[in-house]
């Protein structure tokens, strides 16, 4: 895999406005920590918030984990100083919650631009709302930053009218289309929270068919949802062992100026060993 490939199983929502979670999470197994400026703090600690978040990310002790900085969406109060404060602290990514537009992200690129001159922060997008579905193709091609698509599952819910069930049966048009558009535009997407946090055997159903659906990982919003997330998304033994068998076999074919293997009576193209590559990759192989 490329130097740019990340582990996302799991994306962990700590309020930015909480010290404690704030340290906390340095000590966590989560692949991602999103501090979060919106629905987690209330609008009299929005500053006091923002200042935490950035300190935070200079601050550092986070370990490989990415940090992503929800701002507020930029037509609240708050929005534009929180992009103006994340982008200068320079987290790897910046996500905008209830995307649904094309013209929403680039308004967020062009406000960071103007502070890190077109390096900085990736742009990471929520996709919430009935709106924001159904402009999707247009809102991942909206911006060279855009680097992962975040599921807002139950206010798409909610605005559908639909019953939230643990098999998410009104959602499989939804969550396919989401990955069919990540991956057509080359992007990463995680699945949205599982609310239920004493359910570990309904989080662990729907890792498991989020993994199935594509996706990369899953957004979580309590410490206990980590453990179970980061093993649904991880590959087996045996498929990391089919792996390393398939990588082996193109890598030896390639030697001999091949460009085709034959593996167990099946033939291995390049396209086999870039997924293998990948599940290596995510199994925390180099």
């Amino acid at each position: 895999m490329t130097a740019q490939f990340r582990r996302r199983r799991s994306a962990l929502y700590m309020p930015a406005s909480n010290a404690r979670a704030l340290e906390k999470a340095k000590t966590l197994e989560c692949d991602v920590v999103i501090l979060d400026l919106e629905d987690a703090v209330a609008p009299e600690a929005k500053a006091e918030a923002r200042a935490a978040a950035a300190a935070a990310v200079r601050g550092g002790g986070y370990g490989e984990r990415e940090l992503v900085i929800r701002v507020n969406r930029l037509d609240t109060p708050w929005g534009l100083a929180d992009v103006e404060e994340a982008t200068r602290a320079g987290p790897h990514a910046i996500l905008l919650p209830k995307v649904e537009s094309a013209a929403e992200v680039q308004q967020l690129d062009a406000a960071m631009a103007g502070r890190d001159g077109g390096a900085g922060p990736r742009i990471w997008c929520m996709i919430e709302t009935p709106k924001g579905f159904l402009r999707l193709e247009e809102i991942a091609a909206a911006s060279p930053r855009l680097a992962c698509l975040v599921m807002g599952f139950a206010d798409l819910v909610k605005d559908l009218r639909a019953i939230d069930t643990v098999d998410r049966a009104p959602l499989h048009f939804a969550m396919s289309r989401a990955v069919m558009v990540a991956r057509a535009m080359g992007l990463d997407v995680l699945d949205g929270m599982y609310p239920n946090i004493r359910d570990e055997e309904g989080l662990v159903r729907q890792c498991r068919q989020a993994r199935e659906f594509g996706f990369d990982g899953k957004t979580l919003i309590h410490p206990s949802q980590i453990g179970p997330a980061n093993a649904a998304f991880s590959p087996s033994e045996a498929e990391v062992a089919q792996a390393r068998r398939i990588v082996a076999a193109f890598e030896a074919a390639e030697r001999e100026g091949k460009g085709l293997a034959v593996l167990d009576g099946q033939m291995i193209e390049a396209l086999h060993a870039v997924a293998a590559r990948r599940v290596l990759a995510m199994a925390g192989e180099r």
